[in-house]
């Protein structure tokens, strides 16, 4: 792989990741709530979806759900479903987190398995990601030379970048959490959290293919 292909993929990556999205806002939530350290296994979860997919739509597997329209139409409902699923809980909370859980002085960490299974259903919420990993990421790897090295290479470079946006966000979310001392404000952060989730489950709705 040549210098340009990979600065134009690590710019063009950075910028699509930094876009505030399901999943930079719900890492954000289990910072502010459990506190940075315990939002890495969100940050786990979050990135397993988005490797699972950018890796299936490498295998042939993201292009072929493109054209089966039933099949991505049921996927998309699903995500439709679970982000607003995921909006209600977080607009009936009591506090700052997005299920509905106790306040983090008042609460343990969840279980990391279920921290990192919700990040991850969260991840794999939004049927848009197989569309961006269909149509973006295969554009760089170049048939005609080994498709190993230039896969890996990509991942690391996806993966690397995600990561910092995550760890951003989640370190903005434990700045907030000072913030959110008061219970109106932890209202109103729930509100403001749970319409942000409505709003991508709108617009998922919206979106077609």
């Amino acid at each position: 792989m040549d210098v340009t292909t990979w600065w134009i993929f690590a710019c063009a990556t950075a910028l699509i990741a930094a876009t505030p999205g399901p999943n930079m806002l719900h890492i954000m939530t289990r910072s502010v709530r459990f506190g940075f350290r315990a939002s890495t296994v969100a940050m786990a979860g979050c990135l397993s979806a988005v490797l699972l997919c950018v890796t299936a739509s490498s295998l042939g597997l993201g292009a072929l759900l493109m054209t089966s329209r039933g099949l991505f139409e049921v996927l998309r409902y699903i995500g439709v479903a679970y982000l607003l699923w995921l909006a209600w809980k977080s607009w009936t909370a009591e506090d700052a987190a997005v299920d509905g859980a106790p306040t983090v002085a008042a609460t343990r960490p969840l279980p990391p398995l279920v921290m990192y299974r919700t990040a991850l259903f969260t991840g794999l919420s939004n049927p848009k990601l197989i569309v961006f990993a269909a149509a973006f990421f295969p554009q760089f790897i170049h048939a005609d030379r080994p498709w190993g090295p230039q896969f890996a290479i990509l991942v690391a470079t996806f993966a690397t970048i995600e990561v910092c946006c995550y760890l951003a966000y989640a370190a903005g979310g434990r700045r907030l959490a000072a913030y959110l001392s008061s219970v109106s404000r932890r209202r109103l952060f729930n509100r403001l959290t749970g319409g942000l989730f409505g709003l991508f489950g709108i617009g998922l709705f919206a979106y077609r293919a």
